[in-house]
């Protein structure tokens, strides 16, 4: 027993070391946490439930760091702004709260924002408080929510994170375009490709 213990062990050790994978939030949940209040680049503290639109709510769990945030710029602008023509609120959530001190502290966040043109609010998640309650675990990762504040697609922008030339379906634009025009989400479901939540 004691020599199986001893082989057990370091593979135990190296899980307890890996990144924890969180649970995300199931399709037709509502929204978490909604009247919680964020500091937006702006200086104002605002709610999910306030940046909430007559068509939906779009919440992307983005940051100033990862390279896949950073490689898809355009793409985010892109579909953020489709989402404001839809008559989709958005909110950009910045969750890496272990590097608050550094390249995504709130004053990077609002250099990184005026860089990129944003027109939408990027919010401090402080304590990745949201992120947890999301069960997110990538930037960036996407959730669309319906009029009723229900979800109806979790995942990533498109089909190719890596290669905008190659993609092949732009899910979350789809999903908003069906979502305003009352059909059924083809797609619902997509797997998010970036960077882990870098949490406390």
């Amino acid at each position: 027993m004691k020599k199986i213990w001893l082989a057990v062990l370091p593979a135990l050790l190296l899980f307890s070391f890996l990144p924890h994978r969180m649970e995300p939030l199931p399709l037709g949940a509502p929204i978490p946490r909604p009247d919680l209040k964020m500091k937006d680049i702006s200086g104002k503290e605002v709610s999910l439930n306030e940046a909430r639109q007559k068509n939906g709510l779009l919440v992307m769990f983005s940051c100033n760091t990862c390279p896949y945030v950073i490689k898809n710029q355009s793409r985010t602008r892109e579909v953020c702004s489709l989402a404001a023509e839809k008559g989709i609120g958005v909110t950009l959530l910045n969750s890496n709260e272990a590097n608050r001190d550094g390249d995504d502290s709130f004053d990077a966040m609002k250099t990184y924002a005026a860089d990129q043109s944003y027109n939408w609010y990027y919010l401090v998640d402080k304590n990745s408080v949201l992120a947890d309650a999301f069960g997110a675990n990538r930037t960036p990762e996407c959730f669309l929510f319906n009029n009723e504040g229900k979800l109806v697609y979790h995942g990533a922008i498109d089909d190719n994170a890596g290669d905008a030339a190659a993609v092949s379906r732009k899910h979350l634009a789809q999903a908003m375009i069906e979502l305003t025009e009352s059909k059924e989400i083809t797609v619902k479901q997509s797997r998010s490709v970036g960077c882990t939540i870098k949490r406390l």
